[in-house]
């Protein structure tokens, strides 16, 4: 029997939103007030879930505090307060839309969970948008 273990954490980071191959009046039609040069910030809301069989010996799909460490070393500390564009090296070349926000934030946490466990990024932009990646 499969179970949805979840984690919520926090983030407040910068970012614009342009292609640097299209013009100014192409990204401004299109990404609108996100494509301001001088950048702009989200608090945002982070849902990593955890599916999987529960563990006959310790009743947990996975330890929460394992969770919740692997999101603080690899997402918190990589994002928070940081200007996803300029700081963050995923993003260099790379929109930091939401959706490649979550890809990124699945890729980075992917690697460090056991392959029997599958995982689902739920990220919040605002608390009315927000995606969800589940893995390629």
């Amino acid at each position: 029997m499969k179970v949805k273990v979840s984690r919520k954490a926090y983030f407040n980071a910068a970012h614009r939103l342009y292609r640097p191959d299209w013009s100014f009046e192409k990204n401004e039609a299109i990404f609108g007030k996100c494509n301001n040069p001088n950048y702009h910030g989200h608090n945002y809301e982070l849902i990593a879930s955890v599916f999987g069989n529960i563990d006959p010996e310790t009743g947990y799909v996975i330890d929460i505090k394992i969770l919740k460490d692997l999101i603080y070393k690899h997402i918190e500390l990589a994002f928070d307060h940081k200007n996803l564009n300029e700081d963050v090296p995923e993003f260099k070349s790379l929109n930091p839309t939401a959706e490649h926000i979550a890809v990124v934030i699945w890729k980075k946490l992917r690697p460090h969970l056991p392959l029997n466990l599958d995982l689902e990024i739920t990220l919040y932009e605002t608390p009315r948008n927000f995606v969800t990646y589940r893995g390629e």
